[in-house]
């Protein structure tokens, strides 16, 4: 037996017993220490997929449209254009600055993905914490009795019987570690690691997208104004050409019908404005939530102002896999599940755990710490399931499941970003083109309608050519809001999509 001398707090010194470990124990030790680690996990590489090196929609049009400009390579690739952090500044609205800054602030959907971020944080810190021994003490007392009560002998006489009472004061320690041997403990950091970065990720993810909401609502709000405003002035119109037919009609120079067509468009274009009001009404509610507002605590001025798109600069598709977030995070799940299938496979293989216990036990509180009260233990256990109904093969197989269904969500986040960014370019580069034909078109239907507008007060023409030439005029305006907002919507989008600084949180 080896004696280990342990310094004592005060004068009563004493000598604690601890026999020497067997030396099968320490070779035990010693190779469970040298087989954790191991790990099961099969080998990750990211999911592969054939990406082009340009966007089939990037054409020499829609850098002449100034929607996107081609990628620089050589000696200029060393100062390419970016997106800004903040990229809805590009637009000059101070209005949607700061209705971006209170989103940022207050956004619901942006707390929750904190929240989960948090969560999953959490919880690699308790996968970690698998990796270390536990410790805990314990301490107890009691008292009981033993050999009390009564008896019957054998003339049916109850004899009384007297026992003894004891007591039981405890104090100790316990340890257990379970050794790592087969990298199921590290899968699960491992796991719950590549799960933070996706959580991160999706905050990134769910940053731009509230941002993008934000900026499009607004873009909406105010075509709504647009569309209000343009009502208005033309209802305005309407009235003057509705009294000059009433007028004509006392007069005996235009008919009944004239005036009746002169009050249906009239009444008509009413609905409309109303129409437009409801719509602008609910955008404001909408921009409201968005800010993490109550609509009745909300308001803002009416501008009827469209901002201008600015242009998008270059970005190859390899480079928009390396910065949108929702890619990111759907890699990450992906590496996460490729560690699940590790973790299942360790459930195949003998779990080892050391324990140890030490403490004083005795019947008298006042020298329970005295050496003659010490016990302890230590050993190892070894523990494996030898049959389980195929349940460990059925996890398995499901590890395996989900591995293939986040790589096949990868694949789809990737391709469906893909066809976001192709669907926006060429509508933000048509819709540029479009827009001016539009404005030509409205530039020759109010043409058209000065023209009408004589010739009926000349009377060499109904007022249905008037009528009809006002309605064409209201039409192309209106389809000119609508391009010029659906227009927004399309560079929003690449913005959106381009925007490479976004930063996850740690």
């Amino acid at each position: 037996m080896k004696k280990i001398a342990c310094k004592p707090m005060d004068d009563k010194r004493k000598l604690l017993t601890f026999p020497k470990p067997p030396a099968a124990m320490t070779v035990l030790f010693l190779s469970a220490s040298m087989l954790a680690g191991c790990s099961l996990q099969p080998s990750y590489q990211v999911p592969r997929l054939a990406v082009p090196a340009q966007f089939k929609e990037a054409t020499p049009e829609a850098a002449q449209a100034g929607i996107w400009q081609p990628a620089r390579h050589g000696a200029d690739a060393a100062a390419p254009d970016a997106v800004p952090e903040k990229w809805w500044t590009t637009y000059g609205d101070e209005t949607l600055n700061r209705l971006q800054d209170e989103a940022a602030a207050a956004n619901p959907s942006l707390e929750q993905a904190v929240a989960r971020l948090r969560t999953a944080q959490a919880a690699v810190a308790g996968s970690r914490a698998g990796l270390f021994p536990t410790l805990s003490t314990t301490g107890s007392g009691s008292r009981a009795l033993t050999g009390g009560g009564t008896y019957v002998n054998s003339n049916n006489e109850n004899i009384a019987r007297s026992g003894s009472i004891n007591n039981t004061f405890s104090l100790g320690l316990n340890a257990s570690w379970e050794l790592d041997l087969w990298g199921r403990l590290s899968g699960q950091v491992d796991a719950s690691r590549a799960s933070v970065q996706a959580s991160s990720d999706d905050l990134a993810a769910a940053r731009l997208s509230a941002q993008a909401s934000v900026a499009q609502t607004y873009f909406s709000l105010r075509a709504a104004e647009a569309q209000d405003r343009l009502l208005r002035e033309t209802l305005a119109n309407y009235a003057q050409s509705l009294k000059l037919t009433q007028n004509r009609y006392r007069s005996g120079v235009a008919s009944s019908a004239d005036v009746a067509q002169a009050q249906a468009q009239y009444k008509s274009t009413q609905a409309q404005l109303l129409e437009a009001q409801i719509t602008r009404a609910q955008y404001e509610h909408a921009l409201a939530a968005l800010l993490g507002k109550a609509p009745a605590a909300f308001s803002l001025p009416a501008t009827a102002q469209l901002p201008i798109p600015p242009a998008v600069p270059a970005m190859l598709a390899t480079t928009l896999l390396e910065q949108r977030p929702d890619i990111a995070a759907a890699e990450r799940r992906v590496a996460a599940a490729n560690a699940q299938i590790g973790v299942a496979r360790a459930a195949f293989f003998p779990s080892l755990t050391l324990s140890a216990s030490a403490g004083y036990r005795n019947s008298a509180l006042s020298n329970l710490l005295d050496a003659p009260n010490l016990f302890w233990s230590l050993g190892p256990a070894l523990a494996m399931n030898l049959f389980d109904g195929g349940a460990r093969s059925a996890a398995v197989e499901s590890a395996r499941g989900a591995l293939d269904l986040a790589a096949a969500a990868y694949k789809q986040t990737v391709i469906t970003a893909l066809q976001e960014v192709e669907d926006n370019l060429v509508a933000a580069s048509r819709l540029a083109q479009e827009q001016q034909v539009q404005t030509e078109a409205l530039a020759a239907a109010r043409k058209a309608l000065t023209v009408a507008g004589n010739q009926y007060q000349a009377g060499t023409v109904t007022y249905l050519n008037v009528l009809s030439a006002q309605t064409t005029v209201l039409s192309a305006e209106n389809n000119l809001i609508n391009v010029r907002n659906r227009r927004l919507t399309a560079v929003n989008t690449l913005l959106k999509n381009v925007a490479g600084r976004w930063q996850p949180q740690p």
